[in-house]
C-alpha cells in the first residue's frame, strides 16, 4: 500500500447530523489541532509542516492534503485523523526506516554545526532522514544553502551507506566542485628525517578529501614512515583547518600536522609462544630480524603476516597473531612476545575456476590437490602456479595468465568457497 492511502478521515456515528451539515458546507473549523503518537515533534511543528493553522476554516480536502504532505516527507509510516466537532486529532506512526546522516567530504566548519543548522532550518529534522524523497531533498537543499553562504556553489548527492551488508546511513557527498586536501602545515621537529616525512605528506596534497578518512590516512603515513625507522611510539595528529581555500574547480582543505617521534628503538628478542604452528628456529631462519638492529615496523609486520599465513595453510582462517612489545625506554630496546588465537579449522567448500576450458579446469583442480571436505590450505592456492614439472603444459599456461583468487568463509559450517580467476597477460 502506498503512503498516499495510509491516512483516513474518521467521524464518529454520534456526530452524524454534524457530518451532514459539514459535508454540505464543505468546511471545518477545529478549535484545536492535536497530534498523537509522535513524541519527537510538537503539535506546533507538525501543524506548520502540515500547513494547518489553529482557528482557520478548512475543508475535508484540506485535511487530506495536510496528511498527504506529512506522509510525503517519509518521516511517518501511517497517519489517521478524526474530527469530533471541536478537535482535529491526528494519530501518527513514525517511520522505522530512517537513517542518520553521514557527511563524507564537507568542510570542517560546516560539518561541525550541520546538525544544529539543519534543526533550525527544518523543524521536523531530528538527525535522521529517509533514503530519498522530499524531506531528504530538503536536507540537501539546506546544506547547499549553507555552502552558498560561504561562497561555495556546490552540488550534493545523497546515497545509501552500507555497513555489514545493511544500510546504516544516508551519505551526503559534495560532488562538485571537487573537495581536495590542501596545504599541510608541519608542527614538529625540523631535522633531516622530518624533512623526508614532509615530502611523504606532500604526496597527499591535491588528493580526494574525506572527513575522518584523510586524517587517518595522514596519521597512518607518518606512523609507518617513522615506525619503519624504529620510532615505534611516534605520536602523529593530522587536523583539518577551518581556513579553507575555494576556487571554481575545487574546495581545498588544509591540514595541520603535529608529530612527536619519541625515541628510536633497536630490536631485542622476538620470542614465539611454544604452542605456535611455527617453531622458533623456523621463524628465526626466515625472519631477517637481528638483535641490535633498528626495530623496523615494516619488517616486524611482514613477519607477523608470515605467521598468519602459516595458520591459513592449516585451515585456521580466523587465526589472530598477537605481538606484545615490551619497551626498555632507558636502553631504547624492544622485545616481542608473539602468541596466537587459532580459532576453528576451516575445510574446503566449493571451487569455481573462471575463464578456462573444461580441460584446463580439470588440470587446475588436480594441481590444487584440495578436494571438498579437506582442510583448506591457502598456501596451496598461492603456490599452485608452480607445478614443478608434474604438469609441464599447465606450468606453461600459468606463465601466460595472471591469477586472482577470492575466498568466502562460512561461519556456520566452517567451510571456504574458493573462486579462481585467470586473465590473459597483455
Amino acid at each position: 500500500m502506498s503512503r498516499l492511502h495510509r491516512y483516513t478521515f474518521l467521524l464518529t456515528a454520534a456526530l452524524l447530523p454534524s457530518i451532514v451539515s459539514l459535508a454540505a458546507a464543505q468546511s471545518l473549523q477545529p478549535k484545536t489541532i492535536q497530534f498523537k503518537g509522535d513524541p519527537d515533534h510538537t503539535d506546533a511543528e507538525l501543524a506548520e509542516a502540515a500547513g494547518l493553522k489553529k482557528g482557520a476554516t478548512i475543508t475535508a480536502a484540506d485535511v487530506n492534503d495536510s496528511a498527504k504532505r506529512l506522509m510525503d516527507t517519509g518521516l511517518f509510516e501511517d497517519i489517521h485523523f478524526n474530527f469530533n466537532g471541536t478537535d482535529l486529532v491526528f494519530q501518527i506512526v513514525p517511520a522505522n526506516d530512517l537513517y542518520p546522516l553521514r557527511l563524507e567530504n564537507f568542510p570542517p566548519a560546516i560539518a561541525a554545526d550541520a546538525d544544529t543548522k539543519l534543526r533550525a532550518r527544518l523543524p521536523l529534522y531530528r538527525g535522521k532522514v529517509p533514503l530519498d524523497g522530499p524531506f531528504t531533498n530538503s536536507v540537501r537543499s539546506a546544506l547547499i544553502e549553507e555552502l552558498a553562504a560561504k561562497n561555495i556553489q556546490a552540488t550534493i548527492s545523497a546515497t545509501p551507506y552500507s555497513a555489514s551488508g545493511k544500510v546504516a546511513a544516508v551519505s551526503l557527498t559534495i560532488t562538485n566542485p571537487e573537495v581536495r586536501v590542501g596545504e599541510i602545515q608541519w608542527n614538529g621537529t625540523s631535522d633531516d628525517l622530518a624533512s623526508k616525512a614532509r615530502v611523504v605528506l606532500g604526496q597527499a596534497i591535491g588528493t580526494t578529501y574525506s572527513i575522518g578518512g584523510t586524517s587517518s590516512l595522514l596519521e597512518r603515513s607518518l606512523t609507518n614512515f617513522y615506525g619503519e625507522r624504529g620510532y615505534l611510539e611516534v605520536k602523529a595528529h593530522a587536523t583539518p583547518d577551518t581556513d579553507i581555500a575555494v576556487d571554481p574547480q575545487s574546495i581545498n582543505i588544509p591540514f595541520v600536522v603535529t608529530v612527536d617521534p619519541g625515541p628510536q628503538y633497536k630490536l631485542g628478542a622476538v620470542q614465539l609462544a611454544p604452542d605456535l604452528v611455527v617453531s622458533q628456529s623456523t621463524f628465526d631462519k626466515q625472519s631477517g630480524l637481528r638483535a641490535g638492529s633498528i626495530a623496523s615496523l615494516v619488517a616486524l609486520r611482514t613477519n607477523w603476516t608470515f605467521l598468519v599465513r602459516q595458520y591459513h595453510n592449516k585451515g585456521y582462517m580466523r587465526a589472530e597473531v598477537i605481538s606484545t612489545p615490551t619497551f626498555d625506554r632507558a636502553q631504547h630496546t624492544v622485545n616481542y612476545l608473539v602468541t596466537a588465537v587459532p580459532g576453528p579449522v576451516y575445510n574446503m567448500g566449493t571451487l569455481r575456476i573462471d575463464n578456462v576450458t573444461d580441460d584446463l579446469r580439470a588440470r587446475i583442480q588436480a594441481a590444487l590437490k584440495m578436494p571438498a571436505g579437506s582442510t583448506f590450505n591457502e598456501g596451496a592456492v598461492i603456490s599452485m602456479t608452480a607445478t614443478h614439472d608434474v604438469d609441464p603444459q599447465l606450468e606453461r599456461f600459468f606463465t601466460t595468465v595472471d591469477m586472482h583468487y577470492s575466498i568466502r568463509l562460512h561461519e556456520d559450517t566452517h567451510t571456504v568457497d574458493l573462486v579462481i580467476t585467470l586473465e590473459r597477460k597483455h
